[in-house]
């Protein structure tokens, strides 16, 4: 399947110029150790907006722009609707955010901080989704979708180009699994320019509706839970249209964590590479650290040569942060006191 052409990400890089970061792209020696090979976090927690979703939303709004859009409403879980707003604020445009009351409180502070209004609805990223199809069937907005959508894709595109430039032998990328606007627009540049670069997909067990999906073998309904990775909660929708087909033609390899192991890729962000990053971001992290990812990487079959983890936001309620460092060296404390007693 090709609806999306490499020539679409280079304009959608050309829009991204002085509205987007290109993100560093930086090795770890702690996890370089670890994988006994280089490891690489392409840190998008540095974007205007503390994640991967600006370059998406920024694509779609200035296309929408370039057609004289006023009005746009999108569902999010977050991170695009804040993006969304940013790029919108820019760009004069007036924005609805539609969330569900699973969104952590400080995202949805954020999005009402740029300018936009943000709407609470439901219990579930498809409540919210729905609510915004709503607004755009009978009230005459733009729709914006946080993933399924050509120029979302070829906007998170852009950070296959970067990573294949700054990193032309890379054999591994790995990248968190939601929707796959992310994911598909990766695996899309990144499988254009070195066709052996293998990709992985990354997500939490509970409610993983692209895994659900690709096993499936069609779009299909989850329970939405809680989770400490909560951006990457919420459906593929069942007329997918665009990520769901890509996603399942380009990826090598879908992992699933626990809560406890995504916790722990958090605490090893922060105490180990001095960044603070929400769940969803930690993923990759987490799953080299629990050993799933190193499994994989010692498989024959695999291109031996440096991986890339794509560290996709940093926009945790810094509250639940602590709490999650807080209590990873309450545990520390407690096996070392074991440890010492049983000595």
């Amino acid at each position: 399947m090709s609806v999306l052409t490499l020539a679409d990400v280079y304009h959608a890089r050309c829009r991204l110029e002085g509205r987007a970061y290109r993100s560093p792209l930086i090795e770890s020696a702690s996890l370089s150790a670890l994988a006994r090979t280089p490891v690489y976090l392409k840190l998008e927690t540095v974007q205007p907006t503390g994640s991967f979703k600006l370059r998406g939303a920024t694509n779609a709004l200035a296309r929408l722009a370039e057609q004289g859009c006023k009005r746009v409403v999108t569902a999010s879980t977050g991170n695009h609707g804040r993006a969304v707003a940013y790029a919108a604020r820019a760009l004069g445009i007036e924005t609805t955010v539609c969330m569900s009351s699973l969104v952590p409180g400080n995202k949805v502070e954020a999005v009402r901080a740029l300018g936009a209004r943000a709407h609470i609805v439901g219990k579930s990223q498809d409540d919210a989704e729905a609510e915004a199809l709503r607004m755009t069937r009978e009230e005459g907005f733009a729709y914006v979708p946080p993933f399924d959508h050509l120029d979302v894709i070829a906007g998170q595109a852009t950070l296959g180009l970067e990573i294949l430039e700054a990193l032309p032998d890379v054999a591994n990328i790995v990248v968190p699994l939601s929707g796959g606007g992310l994911f598909a627009g990766v695996a899309f540049a990144a499988k254009h320019i070195s066709p052996a670069v293998r990709l992985t997909g990354v997500s939490m067990e509970r409610g993983a509706a692209m895994h659900a999906s690709l096993e499936a073998g069609k779009p299909v309904l989850v329970d939405e839970r809680e989770t400490l990775a909560d951006s990457l909660g919420g459906g593929i929708g069942l007329e997918n249209r665009y990520t769901f087909a890509l996603t399942r033609e380009l990826i090598d390899d879908v992992i699933l964590l626990d809560e406890a192991s995504i916790a722990r890729g958090v605490v090893h962000a922060y105490r180990h590479e001095r960044l603070v990053v929400e769940g969803a971001a930690a993923v990759g992290i987490a799953a080299l650290l629990d050993g799933a990812l190193r499994d994989t990487l010692q498989e024959d079959s695999l291109q031996r040569g440096p991986l890339v983890l794509i560290v996709t936001g940093a926009n945790i309620d810094i509250d639940q942060h602590r709490r999650v460092i807080n209590e990873a060296l309450g545990n520390k404390a407690r096996s070392d006191g074991a440890a010492s007693n049983d000595a």
